[in-house]
């Protein structure tokens, strides 16, 4: 089955999200939805199943993946959910705060952070230490910071375990200064192999969980989700816009 596939080769973590709109669903349709997904997806647990602004459909959110199911259990539908006549995403706003509640999970300590002096917008990227964009964006953190923007780095590399990148992330993550680190690695040098207990495979599992096609992959402060590298002013112009 398609959706199970999809979900399951996603690599879905358990999450905690923030309930829509405060609302449970009704007992008989929590039990229906969950007896129909124990069906395709038997080892796994919804986080949440919450009503939907459409009467009859609830919500569900497996990890960060959100998806709706009839209330019987019967249909399941991928996709968003447009209201028509505000015209706007309301999956799309669900998807965004189930992203900040991720990265809250992983916490700031996790992460590979460059300060902006005057702050005025924080963005996560999940970078991959060899990625050509990637040292592209790195190359202009000077812009970034200058700008008034926090990068808040997550490692995520795309060549998977036990690969050559991998061990540079860990090396960085290892590092005593993790900042000139990361810039050494981003720069193309080979940094002293090191181990310790470190999170890239939590940052690994989350770039999963996210759907992540690429790097870089930018986390906006509200939320949104931006595939690919973005120039510091073009970036700054949509964050204060979304502001």
């Amino acid at each position: 089955m398609v959706m199970t596939k999809r979900l399951i080769n996603a690599g879905l973590l358990v999450l905690t999200a923030v309930m829509f709109n405060g609302a449970v669903a009704e007992p008989a349709a929590n039990e229906a939805i969950g007896k129909a997904l124990r069906q395709i997806l038997p080892d796994m647990t919804p986080d949440r199943i919450t009503p939907s602004p459409v009467k009859g459909i609830s919500e569900v959110l497996l990890g960060s993946q959100l998806f709706y199911v009839t209330d019987d259990g019967r249909y399941l539908f991928q996709g968003s959910l447009i209201d028509l006549q505000t015209r706007t995403d309301v999956s799309e706003e669900r998807r965004k705060q189930v992203r900040l509640d991720a990265l809250k999970d992983v916490g700031e300590d996790k992460m590979i952070i460059f300060p902006a002096k005057e702050l005025r917008h924080t963005i996560t990227v999940f970078t991959d230490v060899d990625c050509t964009y990637c040292r592209k964006l790195h190359r202009e953190i000077d812009q970034y910071n200058a700008r008034g923007i926090t990068v808040r780095y997550v490692l995520y590399p795309r060549s998977g375990v036990d690969t050559p990148s991998y061990y540079q992330s860990v090396s960085v993550l290892c590092d005593t200064d993790r900042q000139k680190a990361l810039t050494r690695a981003k720069a193309g040098e080979q940094l002293e192999r090191r181990t310790c207990d470190n999170p890239i495979k939590e940052h690994m599992q989350l770039g999963t969980v996210m759907g992540l096609k690429g790097t870089p992959a930018i986390v906006m402060s509200d939320g949104e989700l931006l595939p690919g590298y973005v120039p510091a002013d073009k970036l700054v112009q949509a964050l204060d816009a979304g502001s």
